[in-house]
């Protein structure tokens, strides 16, 4: 699949739950409800750990530094996002979405090895095109998860499947 286009698709997925989460009380979005979760328990949590792969994988690891999660301190391996305003996260969200925009405007190569361990000379490399899949399957996963955890809550999620922000394309004519 061509990262860049399933990277929007993922923005615009990424907006309608964002804007969803908007409308509902803190109290819900920070309820534990993954019970014995060592390290997520609440929409919160998951919504912020999402954001930290991406800042991590995408600005650390293959642009070698360049994350923003130094303006936005906080626990990464135990987020405890009840801390944080639900506004927080998303700002910093929105900003690594705009690097990360930015970043495939740029055309990187996606054949270039990235190593996985920066400081490690024989750390094992991926593809940048492999690992950006790797965020974006990560981030499909947990945006599976914070719908359930939306339902669990008695809400219906947005509707959020890859058709919805397809543009349709007409069928040919036959002549």
């Amino acid at each position: 699949m061509n990262v860049r286009e399933y990277y929007i698709y993922l923005s615009g997925a990424r907006e309608e739950l964002w804007n969803f989460l908007r409308a509902l009380p803190e109290a819900e979005l920070n309820r534990p409800l993954i019970e014995g979760g060592d390290r997520f328990q609440s929409i919160k949590d998951l919504v912020l750990h999402v954001v930290d792969v991406e800042d991590h994988w995408i600005h650390d690891v293959a642009r070698g530094g360049q994350g923003v999660s130094s303006r936005y301190p906080h626990d990464w391996v135990r987020p405890r996002a009840e801390k944080y305003a639900l506004g927080w996260i998303l700002q910093y969200g929105s900003e690594v979405q705009e690097r990360t925009r930015a970043f495939l405007d740029t055309q990187p190569d996606l054949q270039r090895r990235v190593k996985l361990i920066q400081d490690d000379p024989q750390s094992e490399t991926v593809t940048l095109d492999a690992l950006l899949s790797h965020v974006m399957t990560h981030e499909v996963r947990h945006t599976a998860q914070v719908a359930l955890l939306i339902r669990l809550l008695g809400h219906t999620p947005p509707w959020l499947d890859f058709l919805r922000f397809v543009r349709p394309q007409p069928a040919p004519t036959q002549g």
